[in-house]
């Protein structure tokens, strides 16, 4: 990018301007140790210093993305509160009494957990939520319906993730978040990467170009289509 400094200033401005619209004070989002979320920390912070709240949200979670998140918000001087959601997550699973035939039905309960407790917080505080999604996860689907979306506010949404790795580094964020495996920390050992079967590199190229190895192509347009669902609003009946 070009400025990226000028681009974080719009970006701020924007965020300042939303805000300001819904009659809120202030931002509040999840801490997850990734880069995508420290850096909507940092526009969160500059946008308002005094009222941008970081909520670290472990569910069985490793370790290091804890400490991430608070190395983050040491390096921002970023207000954080901490929910362990590993007690709620095993209440719920234990009330389910139906066979799970999905593992991904419930590794997705936990995004939607964290987005229930973010807007807890959000309307004790007269806040808004914002999300971490970029453009790369938002082409592919690669996020929680009523999850990690489940948000206000998507301030990174318009940005693929190499570009995202510039605004962290405008941001100063800590190298080991810049240069770690992303990863949704669904379960263990897992990478986005890995998940989606091919490397942000290339999804980013098609994405700005419309360029790549056939059958990736394929998969990311496969991806967009059955995931489309997850990008708008639900449809409505029309009764006349």
């Amino acid at each position: 990018m070009e400025n990226v400094n000028l681009v974080v200033d719009e970006i701020v401005r924007w965020l300042q301007e939303k805000v300001q619209e819904a009659k809120a004070e202030g931002l509040v989002f999840g801490l997850s140790g990734g880069i995508d979320s420290a850096v909507m920390a940092g526009l969160a912070k500059k946008a308002f210093p005094n009222n941008s709240l970081g909520i670290i949200m472990p569910c069985h979670s490793d370790p290091i993305d804890e400490e991430h998140g608070i190395l983050v918000a040491k390096k921002l001087n970023l207000h954080t509160e901490k929910v362990d959601l590993s007690n709620s997550f095993d209440v719920l699973i234990d009330s389910i009494k139906v066979e799970n035939k999905n593992k991904m039905a419930i590794s997705n309960l936990k995004p939607r957990l964290r987005m229930t407790t973010l807007y807890y917080f959000a309307q004790n505080n007269n806040y808004l939520v914002i999300g971490s999604s970029n453009k790369s996860e938002y082409t592919v689907g690669y996020f929680t319906k009523h999850g990690d979306s489940g948000v206000d506010l998507l301030p990174l949404a318009s940005f693929v993730k190499s570009q995202i790795r510039e605004l962290a580094r405008s941001l100063n964020i800590p190298d080991i978040i810049i240069e770690k495996p992303p990863t949704a920390g669904l379960w263990e050992d897992q990478t986005d990467e890995k998940e989606m079967g091919f490397s942000y590199d290339v999804l980013d190229n098609y994405i700005k170009t419309g360029e790549g190895p056939k059958e990736i192509i394929e998969k990311i347009e496969r991806m967009n289509a059955i995931s489309e669902h997850k990008r708008i609003y639900p449809p409505i009946f029309k009764f006349k």
